[in-house]
């Protein structure tokens, strides 16, 4: 635990955070549980051990998570079409784009094609009308396009369709609950007490030179760390990106995937490392490989069977599904671009660690 510690204060040290905290388990069980500096950019509130925060795209895990389970009791088929659970879905040329497409950042609907206002994304009904009705912007199935915020409307909906819920509700009545998980995709008035305040980063992502498509998926609609930070999105189930937590929560849930724990069979848990599609991706421009939900192994990952993802600015969520851990680190201060380390540092100092 030394190492973990020593590397999670290093990030303080230096002067790289504000507030953060980092949790890891193996065989379900916590190994390591750390939080500390400050939840607001003032520097005038403590992060506790129950202070959550925005995740951003670590919430698509969860999203992610919740189709499983609905997969596991035979509800959902991710070779289906869309269409076969949401019928209009079909229109312009969709009609054999797959679930597990979806699930892969490869359906081609990584952005609107109609322009958008960040108040849009809190109307359900609007903006996956606006992605049945539309036309893929590339062959679907043929590369991954990160689908930065559609992709939990489109998970969501497929999941609304299938049982009558939202996928919000879903996630929390049969995910977060019986784990006892602090993690909320549509944050309830009660907890907003306990947020701390996302830190804008000093350069905003996508703001260098950027390809039309890549434009498209960053920037319509234009989200700010101010957005992020408001009772609105917050409170709205924004299932790509609006999820509140802290790493403990983030860890806690991804044990179903590391060691299964009664909620997910052992198929299921696995079929999540079923690679998709891999290549350069359209719209982060790197390699990756895309599971079911989840980007997989990759060379700063501690076992080729390793899912994970991480949310903008800097959070991180890992599942070492052989060694059966999960590592999650969740903070406020923002970084912006992917090169951001600050997660990695006691993540490798546990996978190093002769006591996990």
């Amino acid at each position: 635990m030394d190492g973990i510690e020593a590397a999670f204060e290093q990030n303080f040290a230096d002067g790289a955070e504000v507030g953060a905290s980092f949790c890891a388990t193996v065989d379900g069980e916590v190994v390591a549980d750390l939080w500390g500096g400050h939840a607001d950019a003032a520097r005038t509130r403590a992060w506790e051990r129950d202070t959550i925060v925005n995740v951003y795209s670590i919430t698509k895990t969860m999203a992610a998570l919740t189709a499983l389970l609905v997969a596991d009791r035979g509800e959902l088929d991710f070779a289906a079409p869309v269409a076969r659970y949401w019928p209009s879905f079909a229109a312009a040329g969709k009609e054999e784009v797959t679930v597990a497409q979806v699930m892969s950042h490869s359906a081609g609907l990584s952005g609107w094609r109609v322009p958008l206002q960040p108040e849009d994304l809190y109307d359900w009904e609007k903006v996956t009308g606006l992605l049945a009705a539309q036309e893929p912007f590339w062959k679907p199935g043929t590369a991954s396009g990160y689908h930065a915020v559609t992709q939990g409307f489109l998970i969501g909906e497929i999941v609304r369709r299938i049982t009558g819920r939202t996928l919000g509700t879903v996630f929390r009545s049969e995910i977060a609950e019986p784990l006892g998980a602090d993690f909320h995709i549509g944050l309830p008035a009660s907890e907003e007490h306990r947020v701390a305040e996302l830190i804008p980063p000093a350069e905003e992502a996508f703001s260098g030179e950027v390809t039309e498509l890549q434009d498209n998926a960053a920037h319509n609609p234009r989200l700010t760390t101010a957005i992020a930070n408001t009772r609105a999105w917050r409170a709205a189930e924004i299932p790509a990106g609006g999820g509140t937590g802290n790493a403990r929560s983030v860890a806690r849930i991804h044990t179903i995937l590391a060691c299964g724990g009664g909620l997910l069979s052992e198929a299921t848990r696995r079929s999540a490392l079923e690679v998709q599609v891999e290549g350069v991706d359209l719209i982060l421009g790197v390699p990756i490989r895309f599971g079911l939900g989840f980007a997989v192994g990759g060379d700063f990952m501690p076992s080729p069977n390793t899912l994970y993802w991480g949310g903008a600015g800097g959070s991180l969520a890992v599942i070492d599904m052989d060694a059966r851990a999960t590592y999650a680190y969740t903070m406020n201060k923002m970084a912006g671009g992917l090169a951001d380390m600050r997660a990695f540092a006691p993540m490798a100092a546990a996978w190093q660690s002769s006591e996990l």
